[in-house]
């Protein structure tokens, strides 16, 4: 007997979207049959997911809980909200999957950093999670040396800054010839490097220009992490790693149109390299910085322009960018709207819990794209380039269980006192076309009509290797 069938539903599986029953046992998708077929086998429960969606649990590829963010007055930073917090809130949205970052600092071990990391996981996480490691500033030769094992371990994704991101907080940007090193190292051990890409000289520099011309408000900030900024990073990192047998590369939260036209320019050429942007660069523009409170708006890199805009939408369609992630940096509205200057406002924003619905209203319904195409934005891309897939990511025999019931009924507008992640929301007043009725991880009901069922102890780590497919050529 099937511990659990979801029956009735319109089923987003790696063949397309058809009606489908879907049957669940020991955690796994052990059964998929033709619309009610599997009620017959027997289940614990029957799920009717009659006139809803059903697809694999959302992945967000790129969050910060627990990360340092500097607070005026005090003699140390504010940390951004932890696992539980975010990992409620994204079950509630749909995302059942969740990639962090591993810091580690060069005068620190690496196993001894990675570690740290996973003791403020373990048993804190309603959900499943897994590390980027987190590389940053000169790179000692005992974390080079380490880095090895720690990919074979399953940490498979390598972060990097290719800038200090603002003049105040200096130690973020890795050396070219650093990243070259860490780059040799994942091409042996098969693993990917994910890179923030802005050029430090330019934006420096442009801190420096406005701050002289006394231009400092945060609704400048589009000129200081500017689009030439990208285009020079983006093609310099490029350059570097097309020159690295068996490298490739994750460009996190595409913010521009020169960076579409970089990756696209190498991906045309056969390199492994792919995009992520994130919503709040899809649906805002620099000119929201304008708008009250439109600090709430702002992550690092900027938002840009309606022109850069309309080439990410582009990307999206089989193009430069694979994936859709949020860069969650979740705080309370009063230090989210802490700093009014270039050089001090906070980035990261709140919204786990409505990437989901929010794309699905603005792919699906607004722009025609087909349930299979949201999917992979959203979910299935970032398991296949993260070496998720198919235990995440799919609606296939084997895989993990997690599979969201998304109800286009449920329409709502977006209101802060309904979500779950803290006590503002970018996305206050969007109206979305569906929401989730029903989250499943690895078989259990975890979200039932909003009723939240999850347990901390329910998160499980994930290690990870990247698959030789998505590492020999642009295979999405």
């Amino acid at each position: 007997m099937l511990d659990l069938v979801v029956t009735g539903g319109i089923a987003v599986m790696p063949a397309g979207a058809q009606a489908a029953d879907i049957g669940v046992a020991s955690g796994k998708i052990a059964a998929i049959g033709a619309p009610g077929s599997l009620r017959s086998l027997g289940g614990a429960r029957i799920v009717d997911a009659s006139d809803q969606i059903v697809i694999p649990g959302g992945i967000d590829p790129h969050i910060h809980c627990n990360m340092p963010i500097p607070f005026p007055g005090r003699n140390e930073d504010l940390l951004s909200a932890p696992p539980e917090q975010v990992s409620r809130a994204a079950l509630h949205g749909g995302t059942t999957t969740l990639l962090d970052f591993a810091q580690c600092p060069s005068d620190q071990p690496l196993q001894q950093s990675i570690e740290l990391r996973q003791r403020e996981w373990v048993g804190a996480c309603y959900c499943d999670y897994g590390f980027h490691l987190l590389l940053h500033g000169k790179l000692s030769q005992g974390v080079l040396g380490a880095l090895p094992e720690a990919i074979e371990e399953g940490h498979a994704s390598v972060k990097m800054f290719t800038t200090d991101i603002r003049p105040n907080r200096q130690g973020r940007m890795v050396r070219f010839g650093d990243i070259w090193e860490v780059l040799r190292i994942l091409a042996v051990k098969g693993g990917i490097a994910a890179i923030h890409a802005e050029d430090n000289d330019i934006v420096m520099h442009m801190y420096e220009k406005l701050i002289r011309e006394d231009r400092v408000g945060f609704e400048n900030m589009a000129e200081v992490h500017n689009t030439l900024s990208e285009d020079l990073s983006f093609n310099r990192v490029i350059r570097l790693a097309e020159n690295v047998e068996g490298a490739a590369l994750y460009m996190v939260h595409v913010s521009a149109a020169t960076g579409v036209a970089a990756i696209a320019r190498s991906r045309v050429q056969g390199f492994p390299i792919y995009g992520e942007t994130l919503h709040q660069y899809l649906l805002y523009t620099a000119e929201d910085y304008k708008r009250p409170g439109g600090q709430m708006f702002h992550t690092y890199p900027s938002l840009k322009f309606a022109k850069d805009q309309e080439a990410l939408w582009a990307a999206t369609g089989h193009g430069a960018i694979q994936a859709i992630a949020t860069d969650e940096v979740c705080c309370p509205l009063q230090v989210k709207l802490q700093g009014r200057r270039i050089d001090d406002t906070t980035g990261g924003n709140s919204g786990v819990e409505p990437r989901l619905s929010l794309m699905y209203t603005h792919m699906v319904e607004k722009r025609g794209y087909s349930l299979a195409d949201f999917v992979g934005l959203v979910s299935s891309n970032a398991a296949r380039i993260m070496g998720l897939y198919p235990k995440k990511g799919a609606l296939a025999i084997g895989s993990d269980a997690d599979i969201v019931l998304l109800d286009p009924r449920a329409r709502r507008v977006l209101r802060k006192e309904d979500l779950h992640e803290t006590d503002y929301t970018p996305w206050e007043g969007h109206e979305v076309a569906a929401w989730p009725s029903m989250t499943i991880l690895r078989g259990k009901v975890v979200v039932d009509n909003g009723t939240f069922l999850a347990s901390p102890n329910d998160g499980r780590f994930l290690p990870r290797k990247i698959d030789a497919n998505i590492r020999a050529q642009p295979a999405l």
